[in-house]
């Protein structure tokens, strides 16, 4: 009998990684609650070999209303604890994950937007449907000298059967970040789908784990396809050159 070849997730992860996805922070939005739960993310990312994070909390409206500042202070009373509690060799910086919703235009006007490099903003869309006015935030964006980095476009379900929006949004200029457990069935086979066109198209430039609880890290010891795996390979090294 035939067996395909597989592979753990987790073996992606090498010292050089750096996972710019996460909600790490805490009491901001849906991730992390306390500051010890914080930590016991942290601690359990690292044992699995992620050491380097660009960390990204939601900014949205109403629902997670944070800013620069928030965020910075978080930031700062986590890399405290992780002194205190020896995960001071871990590196931990923020940026943000910012929805496409009725105030981004006003936040690119303040150009106060964290940034996953210099330039490159991580952003989502509603699961329901995408802003009308897409193209126009993604260009507004680009116009204030920023990088759209769209947050894991397999999993806009709205898209699955219209591949060529995918195309069409590389061709303007949006770059992708893969989530790394869509290459899993944990968001469902249609997810997976997509998911596996977009890296076997080329498609991906960056992944995240998209952690938000321990269950997630647990799903990071799946294995995969060993085609997968090898296709995710360059994307994990275009990832290591992000924190230095």
């Amino acid at each position: 009998m035939f067996f395909r070849r597989k592979r753990p997730l987790s073996d992606l992860f090498t010292e050089k990684f750096v996972d710019i996805h996460s909600h790490l922070l805490p009491g901001l939005d849906d991730g992390a609650k306390t500051l010890e739960h914080s930590i016991e993310l942290i601690h359990e990312l690292k044992k699995i070999g992620i050491n380097k994070f660009i960390t990204t909390p939601h900014i949205m409206s109403e629902v997670y209303p944070n800013t620069p500042k928030l965020i910075n202070q978080k930031l700062q009373t986590v890399q405290q604890a992780m002194l205190d509690k020896q995960l001071g060799d871990v590196q931990l910086k923020a940026a943000a994950e910012y929805m496409l919703d009725e105030q981004f235009t006003a936040r690119i006007q303040k150009k106060e937007l964290l940034t996953i490099d210099s330039a490159m903003v991580l952003v989502e869309l509603s699961y329901l449907n995408p802003p009308i006015n897409l193209n126009e935030l993604l260009f507004e964006l680009q116009l204030a000298g920023y990088t759209p980095l769209l947050a894991h476009p397999e999993r806009y379900i709205f898209w699955h059967k219209q591949t060529a929006v995918f195309e069409n949004l590389k061709n303007a200029g949006c770059k992708f970040q893969l989530n790394i457990l869509s290459l899993t069935k944990h968001y469902g086979d249609s997810v997976f789908k997509t998911a596996s066109y977009l890296l076997k198209n080329n498609m991906i430039d960056f992944v995240g784990t998209d952690v938000h609880h321990k269950h997630h890290i647990q799903l990071l010891h799946q294995k995969v396809d060993k085609k997968l795996f090898d296709l995710m390979l360059p994307v994990v090294e275009r990832n290591s050159s992000l924190l230095s």
